[in-house]
């Protein structure tokens, strides 16, 4: 059956009018090395895989090929805004995609507006960066969830599986993601777990080693739930050291990002039953393919081409090279030609596109890319050398029920903290 690829680049008209046959060139900056590679190398492969596909058929409207320039994250927010600049005024890139990190997400959206640089932020989740950083965004976009879904669908997916739930204790980077992920789980548990408590807060640094002080404190705690926002390199660290003072035996644990990392980075001794995140937003075993073939497909040829399975990165920077390309034949069939900036961003806005995940929404206002959160419970299978999520246990929450509504407060940036604390009721309990 056709795959994502194949169904979005479908018999394509004729273009209208001339078109150009000089490279698109995309700068994508990700983590390629270090603790953040496991998590943002796969976005790099996505955007490689959808250009690969599309240039098989003669590039964006058949004629300008794609073409990806490299950066790595992994050198600092201060040289990201630096080489962000170098790839626009010194290599011409067309368009930026790509960052992993929060922290860096508000600190380069100013200067792509300034740049007037077509940008595609495929994670960067952070709600900073569209409720204050760029509140009225022109150039920018962002394809996955916002981070404020990834806390409150970990507290919805506690209150749902353990709803006795007492004492939490907390393990969380300290930055923006983890900072953000306490703050809006600790939000969402005080109305649906209004009787539950925090005994223990441990704020290792991003891209820690060295865990022990951490769970020693937790331990000592003796919470009925651990709840952190470890990812990448950070979570395969801090889980192999944990099981080495048998914490995933005294308590429960609650993940935001724990499989949301290059699949085969977490190892066959990852416990089962760890309510496992995927940044609110896809792991490659759902939707199944015989509901969703557009992700079997993705699934089939991401593996083909790397030797691995795609994480959530992977997709949203393979949906995002779909959404420009959709844009650009929509543009192009109104206005002739190659459509400029303003033109394909009139495209993006309001666009709904299917992604191997699900429909991504992109909200006109806010330029954020939405589709409905998911989550689950780890667990090892025959079928693969690394957990996956239990496909009889997933969770899935619509995005709208979790996410602050256009033009919420009034005339005010979206705020979805203080949207969940001044209209959700707090859950009666006996």
């Amino acid at each position: 059956m056709a795959g994502l690829g194949a169904g979005m680049a479908h018999a394509q008209e004729k273009p209208k009018g001339t078109i150009p046959d000089k490279p698109f060139k995309i700068g994508h900056m990700t983590f390629f090395t270090g603790a953040g590679a496991v998590l943002g190398e796969p976005m790099y492969k996505g955007n490689l895989l959808a250009a690969d596909e599309i240039n098989e058929k003669g590039g964006l409207l058949g004629k300008r090929k794609i073409e990806i320039l490299k950066a790595d994250e992994a050198a600092g927010t201060d040289a990201n805004t630096k080489e962000m600049r170098r790839l626009k005024l010194s290599e011409k890139i067309d368009m930026f995609m790509g960052i992993t990190s929060s922290g860096n997400t508000p600190a380069l959206g100013p200067v792509a507006e300034e740049l007037k640089l077509l940008t595609i932020f495929v994670d960067g989740c952070t709600d900073f960066l569209f409720d204050k950083a760029v509140p009225n965004p022109r150039y920018i976009f962002r394809i996955t969830n916002i981070q404020s879904a990834d806390g409150s669908t970990c507290a919805l997916g506690v209150a749902m599986t353990w709803p006795e739930i007492k004492k939490v204790a907390h393990i969380h980077p300290d930055y923006s993601y983890g900072r953000n992920c306490f703050d809006h789980f600790s939000i969402v548990t005080k109305k649906v777990l209004p009787k539950a408590d925090n005994v223990s807060e441990a704020w290792p640094k991003l891209f820690s080693t060295d865990f022990t002080p951490h769970i020693t404190k937790t331990l000592g705690a003796k919470p009925d739930l651990l709840v952190t926002s470890l990812w990448g390199g950070d979570y395969v660290a801090f889980y192999k050291q944990a099981l080495q003072h048998g914490l995933f035996n005294k308590m429960k644990v609650a993940t935001t990002l724990a499989l949301g990392s290059a699949p085969q980075s977490i190892g066959k001794d990852h416990p089962d039953g760890v309510l496992s995140g995927v940044h609110s937003n896809y792991h490659f075993t759902y939707p199944g393919g015989n509901r969703w073939p557009l992700n079997k497909t993705f699934v089939e040829k991401y593996h083909a081409k790397f030797n691995e399975y795609p994480n959530f990165q992977a997709e949203g920077a393979y949906t995002a090279t779909y959404a420009l390309k959709t844009a650009v034949e929509k543009a192009n069939k109104l206005m002739g030609g190659w459509p400029d900036d303003d033109a394909i961003i009139s495209q993006l806005e309001g666009m709904m596109i299917p992604g191997p995940g699900g429909y991504v929404y992109i909200r006109p206002d806010n330029h954020q890319g939405y589709k409905d959160a998911i989550t689950g419970f780890s667990k090892q299978v025959p079928e693969y050398p690394f957990p996956i999520l239990d496909p009889t246990r997933i969770i899935t929450i619509p995005i709208r029920n979790i996410t602050a509504p256009p033009g919420w407060p009034k005339g005010e940036p979206t705020s979805t903290y203080t949207w969940i604390d001044q209209t959700w009721p707090t859950v009666k309990t006996a």
